[in-house]
């Protein structure tokens, strides 16, 4: 991938997804209501563009990611609600292409670095006890990855490709454990993970920097997602608790992140991207207790992780691309972590195939100061599998509550004899407050059947239709 020079001709991709950290837990994002100092993510935004309107696919972790590395809707898959626990069946199929797989076919090194949380293919003894001493299969490196280091999360250890790390003095790990049921190798200390990981990283991005190869980096933070735990260094800093300390401990890393594409001379042909999966998380009293002492991690918007309310799927995203985007731009143009595999595939002339990215729309054309909407429609997705579908200034939500875990949830809102459904103005009630669905039918009817027919097409993107891997209900009855 070099020109008749030696110039690489494409550029080095970083993208760095935060875990849980809401939108207006970032300072620049929430000036009136943000206390949290994040300089290093705020410093991006500074050098390059800020999207204010920028959404994940889903309001929690799997199926965000799921969406993010192959450009389509996770509902259209088995997951239609919760998240997949770590030891489970892939999520990504085999002959999917993937954000890395499209990456490697242009001539990158690709690398992962951190939470992967899309299944494996663990090996287990006959007693149902993990086998430490297996390869743990599909995982990373066989989904467009050349090099892969991260955790299995549950049990607690690094691994690095496809082998745990110091696993063979593991205690049981039971097949199917969901993600938070601890078993560690000894001396294993969860808050090494983040500084771990961007140790690594910053180890990848030197082994590329001096080659003629470009590379892509997806550096999936294990912050500030529960377990909350930041270093010695950093606890107290914040006065906002451990949460607050731990966003402030990411900021920093984020900063460290950066300073190795700077210190290698890469910064000028290197897209830095750096975004979130979710909102904050409302558990463990993290958000409430905060939103007391004068922080709102959802800024002035309703909800959190988990949520149809734009808390929980609004997102921090910051692109800095030197030449290219203008520093100190801002866009309020609708997009989705979705769209960056069509987005990347026009940056770079990949002629995407009619069976991939379905649901992803190139958003090239903001990044270079274009004004026009990329994105007409955007499907949001709960952690109940509650659907809600964003056109224009209108959204329309298909549950009584919050489809998730803040109140009023559906069932309590079902006993108070609530509308089954929401609809919002968010140019004029960015809060969701004001549910508009009995002055406004025809719009509900609208909005009803264009998500009908986004799932029946199982596509969201011209060209031919393509079929769901499972059949998908839009009106759960689910309490």
């Amino acid at each position: 991938m070099a020109d008749e020079q030696g110039q690489q001709d494409k550029p080095n991709i970083v993208l760095i997804l935060a875990d849980d950290l809401g939108y207006g837990d970032v300072q620049c994002l929430n000036p009136k209501w943000g206390k949290i100092p994040t300089p290093n993510i705020d410093r991006l935004a500074a050098q390059g563009m800020t999207f204010t309107d920028a959404h994940s696919n889903s309001s929690v972790c799997t199926p965000t990611r799921y969406g993010l590395l192959t450009g389509r809707y996770s509902w259209r898959t088995r997951l239609q609600e919760g998240v997949l626990p770590n030891t489970r069946q892939p999520l990504i199929a085999k002959d999917r292409l993937t954000l890395a797989g499209m990456f490697k076919k242009l001539g990158y090194d690709t690398g992962a670095v951190g939470k992967w949380h899309l299944g494996w293919n663990c090996r287990y003894k006959a007693d149902g006890s993990l086998d430490p001493t297996q390869p743990i299969g599909e995982g990373p490196i066989t989904r467009g990855f050349d090099w892969y280091f991260g955790t299995l999360f549950d049990p607690g250890c690094f691994m690095e490709n496809d082998r745990l790390i110091g696993a063979e003095s593991l205690i049981r790990a039971e097949k199917g454990k969901c993600a938070f049921a601890r078993t560690a190798v000894p001396d294993w200390q969860d808050e090494d993970m983040l500084p771990t990981f961007t140790n690594k990283a910053r180890e990848y991005i030197r082994r590329q920097a001096g080659k003629k190869r470009p590379f892509f980096l997806y550096l999936a933070m294990t912050s500030p997602h529960w377990p909350i735990v930041p270093t010695p260094q950093w606890r107290g800093k914040s006065g906002l608790g451990a949460y607050g300390d731990f966003v402030m401990e990411t900021d920093a890393m984020v900063g460290r992140d950066l300073a190795a594409v700077e210190e290698t001379g890469i910064a000028d042909n290197t897209l830095v991207l750096f975004t979130s999966d979710n909102g904050c998380t409302p558990g463990h009293n993290v958000a409430s207790g905060m939103e007391k002492q004068g922080h709102y991690p959802s800024a002035n918007m309703r909800g959190h992780k988990s949520d149809a309310w734009d808390g929980g799927h609004r997102i921090p995203l910051m692109v800095r691309w030197p030449g290219m985007v203008k520093p100190g731009s801002a866009c309020g143009q609708l997009v989705c972590l979705n769209d960056l595999m069509a987005t990347f595939a026009a940056a770079t002339d990949f002629a995407l195939p009619h069976d991939a990215a379905e649901d992803s729309v190139n958003f090239l054309s903001l990044l270079q100061g274009g004004h026009q909407p990329t994105r007409s429609a955007l499907v949001h997705h709960s952690i109940a599998g509650k659907f809600a579908i964003r056109d224009g200034q209108w959204k329309l939500i298909l549950c009584p509550g919050s489809g998730g875990w803040s109140a009023p949830k559906d069932a309590a809102t079902r006993k108070q004899k609530r509308p089954a459904v929401q609809l919002f103005n968010m140019d004029a009630d960015i809060g969701e407050r004001q549910n508009l669905q009995a002055q406004h039918p025809e719009i509900v009817q609208r909005l009803t059947a264009e998500l009908r027919q986004i799932v029946e097409d199982g596509r969201s993107t011209p060209g031919p239709k393509q079929k769901n891997d499972a059949a998908v209900d839009i009106f759960k009855k689910r309490q």
